[in-house]
């Protein structure tokens, strides 16, 4: 459609509006006083014979936008739309004030109306209001789109999701799963003796993940603030003072790229369990994803892309050396033995012959942990617990007893991608000051998202953290995976764009 077209609609609009003014009519009135929704009107009746509906009139005051006008000589439709469901609105002049059907001579394509009458089956067997009574709700002054198809299109959804949400019954899916996602792990967990909390978002040290933070300022301390990455360590405060299951559903902000799995600002559980280690929380976060895929999804096994995801227990464990290593022999044609992953020097030759960059400063965890993400990631489509992680990348999770390399730790990957981490928390303040100690050594050398420093942290360790475990769940990550959207701009309602 061309801008002279689009400019003239506009000015045919606020014609109508102004006509409508002019008629004494209330163009934005305070309220309407609907008796049902229209979602709720296609629930109840839309399998009602029209016989029936005859023989007992069914009264009904209802709103929508409208989403289509066609006109056959006396008889005239509205197609009207509460965004889950449409409903047809059957407009006679002989059934209706006469200014009510002045109302509606001056009626548009995306206009809110209300509309008052009885329910009634069409000679093609539609659902329908007879309406005997109509109220101007608000007037649409720019004209809707009728579809969306291609590049350009998608990005507008994005960037004005109330356009997608009127015109792509699809869209509203996808965030109705969401708010049941987060609803189920909120009931989940509560179940099971978890308390609910809220921890700082604006923190004096960036902590608890290793992420690139953004900067903020406090005037009034005269002090620099970072957006949380994570709630960690503030949580684990909280298990310190005595609170045995912990968590927190809420927002990290992280400085990095943006992609159809990363967006700067993302929501996140993190929850924590005293008593625990990660091979407990393995089992409570299957059953936590099974049930959660019931309730969010109508199902154990749900489509994504191409594939079809069970998320009934138990899910696969994989350790993140043996998949490096099986992936690295099967991409070379060699053998590669864990050994090898262990050896900075051998590690780092691995990297340069599968063309992994790596920097001077990482350490034969780091290497591999790359090797991993580089080769692995994509084909965990099925439920997989990666665990078994090297200590380097790992400075906050407990070190398996026999081997002092390794920490006891898993992501979780389903659909390609990861959407959980955990770990057996470390809780011995001397080994924990080191770690921090090892990674500020790293930051030194050039790796920005190395752990800083918390001496507060170490602090609170000294008065004594029961064993516990904690766990990360990507809620984008998982709603992508449940409402089969492939990208995270899909699950997050108004995902950060750049200026156009």
């Amino acid at each position: 459609m061309s801008t002279v077209q689009e400019s003239d609609q506009v000015v045919q609009r606020r014609a109508n509006l102004e006509e409508l003014r002019a008629l004494g009519i209330d163009v934005y009135p305070r309220k309407f006083d609907a008796t049902d929704t229209v979602d709720a009107l296609v629930a109840a009746h839309g399998e009602t014979p029209g016989e029936v509906l005859e023989a007992t009139p069914i009264a009904t005051r209802a709103a929508g936008r409208i989403l289509g006008i066609r006109s056959f000589g006396k008889a005239n439709f509205l197609v009207l739309s509460d965004g889950r469901a449409r409903i047809q609105a059957y407009i006679r002049a002989d059934s209706l004030p006469e200014a009510d059907f002045r109302i509606f001579k001056l009626l548009d394509f995306g206009d809110w109306v209300g509309v008052e009458g009885t329910i009634f089956r069409t000679r093609t067997n539609e659902l329908t209001i007879k309406a005997s009574g109509l109220t101007f709700l608000s007037k649409c002054l720019l004209p809707l789109p009728e579809k969306w198809h291609g590049l350009t299109d998608v990005e507008t959804r994005y960037r004005q999701r109330y356009l997608d949400l009127v015109v792509n019954p699809d869209s509203r899916r996808v965030f109705e799963v969401r708010s049941r996602v987060v609803t189920a792990i909120r009931e989940f967990l509560i179940a099971r003796g978890f308390l609910e909390v809220e921890t700082p978002m604006m923190q004096a040290i960036a902590g608890g993940a290793l992420a690139r933070p953004f900067v903020t300022h406090h005037n009034a301390l005269d002090m620099r603030l970072y957006m949380r990455i994570a709630p960690e360590l503030y949580l684990k405060r909280l298990t310190v003072g005595g609170i045995e299951r912990v968590f927190e559903i809420n927002r990290n902000f992280r400085n990095e790229g943006i992609s159809t799995q990363h967006n700067p600002e993302f929501t996140m559980l993190e929850f924590y369990q005293a008593y625990a280690d990660y091979n407990d929380l393995m089992v409570l976060t299957e059953t936590m994803f099974a049930e959660v895929a019931r309730k969010a999804a109508g199902a154990e096994e749900v489509t994504f892309g191409e594939h079809t995801i069970s998320l009934r227990a138990p899910f696969r464990r994989l350790p993140l050396r043996e998949g490096a290593r099986a992936a690295a022999s099967r991409r070379l044609g060699i053998e590669v033995t864990e050994a090898d992953l262990r050896s900075r020097e051998r590690a780092a030759a691995l990297a340069g012959q599968l063309g992994i960059e790596i920097t001077d400063a990482m350490p034969a965890g780091k290497i591999a942990s790359e090797i991993f993400e580089r080769l692995c990631e994509d084909e965990l489509v099925q439920p997989t617990f990666v665990c078994d992680f090297p200590t380097d990348v790992s400075p906050l999770s407990k070190q398996k007893p026999d081997d002092p390399e390794t920490v006891e730790r898993f992501e979780l990957y389903m659909g390609g991608f990861e959407v959980a981490n955990a770990f057996s928390e470390l809780n011995d303040p001397v080994e924990q000051r080191r770690r921090f100690e090892a990674q500020l050594a790293n930051r030194a050398g050039g790796d920005d998202e190395a752990h800083a420093m918390d001496d507060d942290y170490i602090r609170a360790l000294e008065f004594g953290m029961p064993p516990a475990a904690g766990e990360g769940v990507g809620i984008d990550r998982l709603v992508m995976v449940l409402s089969n959207s492939p990208s995270i701009r899909d699950v997050i309602l108004f995902p950060l764009m750049r200026p156009r």
